[in-house]
C-alpha cells in the first residue's frame, strides 16, 4: 500500500485498531479496551480489512496477531509503517521466537507481546502507545506549521509582531533606503538585514557585514575606507575597503552604536554623498553601497550623552524596523523548539531523540531574557547532552538551573584527577546543591516561591531537592 498524501486529521478521541483472526480474542481485547482506556475500539479479522480501516479511522496504536492467513502481522506493520509512521503498533503471538520478536522491533513495532498476557500488562503497553503517538503527531503537526509559516526570508512564525516586521521588509526590501534594525540582543537583526538583502534587486553581490564593536577605532576606520600603500606604518600594499566591495550591494553595519564619534562623521559624509576616501589618497571614490545599521542601544539617550551624532542618527533613521522579543510573540515558541530541535537532531545525527510534551510546556514557560537566540542555544545543548534518547522535563529543569550560574565552572582544579563524565557530573551536583539552597533561603523555605523565581514548576523543585536529600524545613526562620 502506497503512503497517501496528506493524512487526514486525528479526531479529538483516541482510536484502537484490534486485528486477530480470533473472534474471541478481538470480543476479549475489546473488551478490555473499553474498559480500562478512554478510547474508541475497532475491530478488524484480517490484515487486508485492517489496511482499509487504517485509512478510514487512522487509528492511533494498532495491536495484530502475527498468524493470519491473508496478510501476516510483520507485513501489515510494514505497511502501516509506510503509511503512517505515527501508528504505534503492537505484535502478539502464541507462537513466537526471540528471532521473530527481533524482526518486528527492527521493523519499527513498539512492543512484542508473548500470548497468554496479563490484562494490566497489555493496557500499560497501550497506554505508552497512546503518549508515544500523541507526541508524534504533535511534532509532525508542528513541522506542518513551520513548513507552512517559514517565509521566504528565513524566519519562523506567525505572531502579528513577526507579521508586521516580514511586512515591512517586504514593502521596503527592493529599495535604496538607508535603514536602522533596532531591537534586544538575540531578536534576528542580522535574519533582518539579510532578508532586506535577499529580496532586492542587490541579491546577486555577497552582503557585507562589519562587526563595529569588534575592531579598534583605526583598524575600524581602514577596513571600512581602505587605504593606499604607505598610509601609515604596515601599510605595504594597497587595500580596498568594505564599503568599495559593497559596491552594488549591501553593507550592515552591526552594532553602529559603537561606532567611535570621529569616525561617524566620516560615515555621514559616505551617507550624504555616496563617496569615500580611503586613507592616505587625495581621490574620492563614488560608491553604490545600500547601507543598513542595526543596534541594541538606546541611540537617543547616547545623542543626549554626546557619544551619538544626531545628523547621523537621522540619516540612519531613513525607515526603522523594531525586531520583536520573544515575549512579544509567545505564540510561536512551539514552533521555535520544534524548528531548532528538528535542525540539531539532523545536524548531530540524533534523530531517534524525542521530546516530551512536558519538557516542551517548561521551554515554552520560561522567559527568554536572550530571547531566540537564547531558545535556540538551549535547545542545542539539549539535544547534544541527551542521554538515553529522550529529553524530559528534569533535562529541561537541570539545563536551566546550570545556565543561572555558570561561574560554579571557574573552580574545578580539584576535579581534574577524575574522568571526564565523573567531574561533570560532580560540577552539576555542587551547583545544583548551591542554585537550591540559595534560591529556598531567599524564600525562607517557602517552595512555591523558589520555584517560581527559578522558572520551575513546584513539582519540578521538589524532585531536584529529593534528588540531593535537601528540605526546605532547613530554611524556614
Amino acid at each position: 500500500m502506497t503512503k497517501q498524501n496528506p493524512i487526514p486529521p486525528e479526531a479529538p478521541s483516541r482510536k484502537i485498531l484490534i486485528v486477530d483472526d480470533e473472534p474471541d480474542m478481538l470480543s476479549m481485547l475489546k473488551l478490555i479496551f473499553e474498559k480500562k482506556l478512554d478510547c474508541e475500539v475497532y475491530t478488524a479479522h484480517s490484515g487486508l480489512i485492517a489496511l482499509e480501516q487504517l485509512k478510514h479511522y487512522r487509528p492511533s496504536v494498532v495491536v495484530s496477531d502475527i498468524k493470519m492467513p491473508d496478510l501476516d502481522g510483520l507485513e501489515l506493520l510494514t505497511r502501516i509503517s509506510a503509511y503512517d509512521p505515527t501508528v504505534s503498533t503492537v505484535i502478539m503471538t502464541g507462537f513466537g521466537s526471540i528471532d521473530m520478536a527481533v524482526q518486528a522491533l527492527k521493523d519499527g513495532a513498539y512492543d512484542f507481546l508473548q500470548k497468554p498476557f496479563s490484562k494490566d500488562h497489555i493496557v500499560r503497553v497501550v497506554k505508552n502507545c497512546f503518549e508515544r503517538t500523541a507526541l508524534l503527531r504533535a511534532n509532525e503537526q508542528l513541522q506542518q506549521q513551520v513548513e507552512t509559516l517559514i517565509a521566504p526570508e528565513g524566519f519562523i512564525g506567525h505572531s502579528p509582531a513577526l507579521n508586521r516586521v516580514i511586512e515591512l521588509i517586504r514593502r521596503i526590501a527592493d529599495t535604496d533606503a538607508t535603514v536602522l534594525i533596532r531591537g534586544e540582543s538575540g531578536t534576528g537583526k542580522e535574519l533582518a538585514a539579510r532578508a532586506l538583502h535577499n529580496l532586492s534587486r542587490r541579491r546577486k553581490k555577497r552582503m557585507v557585514t562589519v562587526n563595529c564593536p569588534a575592531l579598534p577605532e583605526q583598524i575600524l576606520e581602514s577596513e571600512l575606507f581602505g587605504y593606499v600603500k604607505g598610509a601609515f606604518t604596515g601599510a605595504t600594499n594597497d587595500k580596498k575597503g568594505l564599503f568599495i566591495e559593497a559596491d552594488g550591494s549591501t553593507i550592515l553595519l552591526d552594532e553602529i552604536g559603537d561606532i567611535p564619534v570621529p569616525l561617524q562623521t566620516k560615515l555621514l559624509r559616505v551617507l550624504q554623498e555616496k563617496e569615500i576616501q580611503p586613507l592616505g589618497q587625495n581621490r574620492i571614490v563614488k560608491i553604490d553601497a545600500r547601507v543598513i545599521a542595526s543596534t541594541n542601544q538606546n541611540l537617543e539617550a547616547k545623542i543626549k550623552a554626546g557619544a551619538f551624532r544626531e545628523d547621523l542618527f537621522y540619516r540612519l533613521n531613513v525607515v526603522t524596523i523594531t525586531m520583536p522579543g520573544l515575549e512579544e510573540m509567545k505564540e510561536d515558541i512551539p514552533l521555535l523548539i520544534h524548528h531548532y530541535f528538528d535542525l540539531f537532531r539532523k545536524r548531530y545525527g540524533r534523530n531517534r531523540i524525542e521530546i516530551d510534551q512536558d519538557a516542551v510546556n517548561c521551554l515554552c514557560r520560561r522567559k527568554w531574557p536572550g530571547n531566540i537566540r537564547e531558545l535556540r542555544n538551549m535547545v542545542k545543548r539539549l539535544v547534544l547532552l541527551s542521554a538515553d534518547g529522550r529529553i524530559k522535563l528534569s533535562d529541561v529543569e537541570e539545563s536551566v538551573a546550570q545556565e543561572k550560574d555558570p561561574s560554579i565552572l571557574n573552580n574545578i582544579d580539584d576535579l581534574c584527577d577524575l574522568p571526564y563524565g565523573d567531574a561533570k557530573a560532580e560540577v552539576l551536583r555542587r551547583f545544583s546543591i548551591q542554585y537550591l539552597c540559595t534560591l529556598l533561603r531567599r524564600h525562607n523555605g517557602n517552595v512555591t516561591n523558589a520555584a517560581a523565581e527559578g522558572g520551575m514548576e513546584r513539582q519540578g523543585l521538589q524532585r531536584l531537592m529529593r534528588r540531593y536529600n535537601i528540605v526546605s524545613s532547613d530554611f524556614k526562620l
